[in-house]
């Protein structure tokens, strides 16, 4: 395949215009046309990679956690057809064995047209109990390396990132014995800065949507915020306009830098559906428009109704953030953090040929998955 007539994104994160050549799958460039090779003329449309998110709980009527592949295969199908092209679906607060269930399916899960599964979010059961959000708190407990590395065998390695409150007990000797095996991500927190400080000290990498239940930032208690950015940790934001202000996602790119953001969606089973009454680990949730709350505790968010795609459309339409940089805070920097950038992630030689056009508006026109037209 060739795309013609493309502003195609690479060449130091900034749009370029060139064909894209994609053979067997892959990338590659400076190759001369052959006979056959299926021809798209782009019409001047930016040629985007395939979007990674690593942070979302499912879409579309399903979530990850109900262990089922075919509802599995809804949420990878749905994805893609958004140009989400690599999902890293995240877990909720639950006990090992409703876990061990849910690495057992993924780790079976064979999708051969949706977007490939490339890693686990494994966010809970290690957190506070006192910044659970819409987690269950029945299920919260201290970090456990034994019971991690079981869970990991079970997914056959692909639990990617472990989120961690590093205040609890034992969770700072967790950070310390885990972290050449997996990310560490700081969530669901009510740490101090020194204490984060510690946390990164002892390997934590990763903020998990960042301003989200944890300590803000005052004058007196920094908090975890400042010490993630001292640090040079890579931080999630949730771009759907519930989560965060403008102003703060615009701030956020201007002080801890575009290679270090990463645009997640959080997004939970009602999405791509209307509004309605559904469920996120276990609890009632409500849904009106983009906001998804707790139906018994309306004042708690409950994960977002939006896709990655339209978080980074809305950070670029409605939020002041220039499209290089939400189209690399969605794309490259989600998959550097979890080490698969050798594959997604970007649309340099070698890469699988994941792309997705967009006009002017950033409504999609056409997406390319593994150099195939899938929509």
């Amino acid at each position: 395949m060739i795309i013609k007539n493309a502003k195609v994104y690479s060449d130091g994160c900034r749009f370029v215009e060139k064909d894209l050549i994609i053979r067997n799958g892959r990338i590659v460039f400076g190759a001369a046309a052959q006979e056959g090779e299926e021809i798209i003329d782009a019409g001047g449309a930016y040629a985007l990679p395939g979007l990674v998110d690593i942070h979302f709980h499912g879409a579309v009527g399903h979530d990850f956690c109900d262990a089922d592949e075919a509802g599995l295969q809804a949420i990878a199908d749905f994805e893609a057809s958004k140009g989400v092209l690599a999902i890293c679906p995240a877990t909720m607060t639950f006990s090992e064995e409703i876990l061990s269930g849910i690495m057992d399916v993924a780790a079976a899960h064979k999708n051969d047209h949706g977007a490939d599964l490339v890693g686990i979010n494994m966010e809970g059961p290690y957190i506070s109990p006192k910044k659970v959000g819409a987690q269950n708190p029945k299920y919260v407990m201290g970090a456990d390396a034994a019971m991690f590395r079981r869970l990991q065998a079970r997914s056959g390695g692909l639990i990617k990132l472990v989120d961690v409150a590093p205040e609890e007990p034992g969770n700072l000797d967790f950070i310390k014995e885990c972290r050449d095996e997996v990310r560490i991500s700081i969530a669901h927190t009510c740490t101090s800065y020194d204490t984060a400080k510690a946390a990164f000290a002892a390997g934590a990498t990763h903020m998990t949507h960042l301003y989200n239940a944890m300590p803000g930032i005052t004058h007196r208690e920094p908090g975890p915020i400042i010490a993630a950015l001292e640090e040079g940790a890579e931080v999630e934001l949730i771009t759907d306009n519930v989560h965060i202000h403008p102003a703060m996602v615009r701030f956020t790119f201007n002080t801890f830098g575009d290679d270090h953001v990463i645009l997640i969606a959080d997004s939970m089973m009602a999405c791509g559906l209307p509004d309605g009454q559904y469920s996120l680990g276990g609890q009632a949730v409500t849904v009106r428009g983009p906001r998804a709350t707790l139906t018994e505790q309306p004042g708690t968010i409950a994960g977002s109704a939006t896709c990655l795609f339209d978080c980074m459309k809305r950070a670029v339409l409605e939020m002041g953030v220039p499209l290089e940089s939400a189209v690399r805070a969605a794309t490259l920097n989600p998959a550097r953090s979890i080490g698969i950038d050798a594959d997604y992630g970007s649309l340099d030689a070698g890469r699988i040929g994941n792309v997705v056009l967009v006009d002017d508006k950033l409504d999609i026109l056409k997406v390319i998955r593994h150099g195939e037209v899938l929509c």
